[in-house]
């Protein structure tokens, strides 16, 4: 177990920060709707920017260990996966609106596919393009 968890480090703090992240945004959905009484838009996409800004913060320090130091590069990391999931996030919403809205498949096994794409796709990016290493 422990060489498993040795050789696949980065998927298995992927997984952990990924229900972290989940829960940061059902949390500040909560929050800005029924605290703060914004409406589901602004709330559903204040959630989205906490949420995904954990998810950079996690990602950097424990997922994949960026090394960068410098605010230009760290900045220029952090717009890279800001875009990564804006990118990822509109693919989701593609995959639904084409496959349930226009041809009328069951939401629910295409949103299962959808996100297992999406999580697949966030980790490809993180990994090879925001986070990749210097030099690579």
């Amino acid at each position: 177990m422990k060489q498993f968890l040795s050789r696949n480090r980065a998927v298995v703090m992927y997984g952990i920060f990924g229900v972290c992240t989940t829960l940061v945004n059902i949390v500040s959905y909560w929050l800005c709707a029924h605290v703060f009484g914004l409406s589901v838009s602004v709330s559903t996409a204040a959630a989205w920017f906490v949420s995904v800004l954990f998810a950079y913060l996690t990602n950097r320090r424990w997922v994949f260990e960026s090394e960068r130091t410098e605010t230009k590069e760290v900045l220029q990391e952090m717009v890279s996966f800001f875009a990564s999931r804006l990118s990822t996030g509109f693919l989701d919403w593609l995959i639904m609106f084409a496959a349930v809205t226009k041809l009328g498949f069951a939401d629910m096994p295409v949103k299962i596919f959808s996100n297992v794409l999406v999580i697949i796709l966030n980790y490809i990016l993180g990994k090879f393009v925001v986070f990749r290493k210097r030099g690579s």
